[in-house]
């Protein structure tokens, strides 16, 4: 006996409300953070392993901001008041960023350094930012949401549908897919047709040949660091609206968002996109239980004896492992062939 229609949208409700929904949000989180990495890795031509902390660094700003201004009395209404805290935000990890430029990597870039020094710098970076974080804002978890918590609640969606399985969409996920959309568009319309975005697309193709063009590669530089800052702080923000935040959380986000970065292929923004939605799909979907999904679907009713889990929640970053590995052996400029990681 095959299932009703009706076990069949419950089944898929389901896969909504647990899978689809919450890796379409982590997905953007991971794309924007990814496009960071590839942003620097294009134009600056090393691999920044700081960038997780860069986005809890313009995080933790933006948490500041937003206890202040709820203090205030100072609001969004139903939205977030993070939002109205984010510039403050992004301009903190773009001045930081700029100032570890200025004071690590400007030197090591003049002096032609291999790329694997840059690694090594920046992960001396990365261990300096996250001490300037929980020594800022402590290392527990910090929550920062306000406003309307949920879009569509499980409860009123059954009532509406009639069907045993509710479906949730929270604001937060709702807010991070639309700022995703806004943020790619810009981002790509800013490379495409303005001047400085045709410069560091220059820059990034051919920096002897950009040079002798006229380009100033140190303003190539400051532009490429501010859109890097703006970009890590969004995502970290989005996330931790998400979630909650917690400093060496961000730290991990480092695995999947590389991960994402060389699936789609370093150097290539389309492929940071693809690359972050791949992961997130891949994370929750292998960590999902799917054993109330197949009684719906599963003839004369018979249920799985277990979980039907390929990992426990815990281990969903090495699914990322696992796919970062796979891709460096067989396809290592990834699916948009971007550069090679060594390169």
């Amino acid at each position: 006996m095959f299932p009703e229609f009706a076990d069949i949208l419950n089944a898929f409700i389901l896969l909504a409300n647990f899978v689809i929904v919450p890796a379409i949000s982590y997905g953007s989180q991971l794309a924007l953070g990814a496009l960071g990495i590839t942003l620097v890795y294009a134009v600056l031509r090393f691999s920044n392993f700081a960038h997780g902390d860069l986005m809890a660094f313009g995080t933790t700003i933006t948490i500041l901001f937003t206890w202040l201004f709820q203090s205030m009395g100072l609001g969004l209404g139903i939205f977030p008041t993070a939002l109205l805290a984010l510039p403050f935000g992004i301009a903190g990890a773009a001045i930081i960023a700029l100032a570890f430029d200025r004071s690590v990597y400007k030197f090591y870039r003049k002096s032609r350094s291999p790329n694997v020094t840059f690694v090594i710098a920046s992960v001396g970076v990365m261990f300096m930012m996250n001490g300037i974080v929980r020594f800022i804002i402590g290392p527990g978890d910090q929550r920062f949401a306000d406003g309307m918590r949920f879009i569509v609640k499980a409860r009123d969606f059954k009532q509406m549908t009639g069907l045993s399985e509710g479906l949730t969409i929270k604001l937060s996920q709702g807010i991070t897919v639309v700022v995703t959309v806004m943020v790619v568009a810009a981002l790509f319309w800013f490379l495409q047709k303005t001047r400085t975005g045709k410069s560091m697309r220059a820059f990034s193709d051919n920096e002897d040949l950009a040079l002798l063009s006229g380009i100033n590669p140190e303003r190539v530089v400051l532009i490429t660091w501010i859109l890097v800052g703006a970009l890590a702080t969004i995502a970290g923000v989005l996330y931790g609206l998400d979630k909650s935040f917690k400093p060496f959380v961000y730290l991990q986000l480092l695995l999947p968002m590389f991960a994402a970065a060389i699936l789609g292929g370093i150097g290539k923004p389309i492929g940071a996109i693809a690359g972050g939605f791949i992961i997130a799909f891949s994370e929750v979907m292998i960590t999902y239980p799917l054993k109330k999904f197949l009684k719906y679907l599963h003839p004369d009713n018979v249920s799985p004896d277990g979980l039907v889990q390929l990992l426990a929640v815990d281990y969903k970053f090495a699914v990322s492992f696992v796919i970062l590995i796979v891709v460096l052996l067989i396809r290592p400029t990834g699916i948009f062939k971007g550069r090679v990681i060594n390169d």
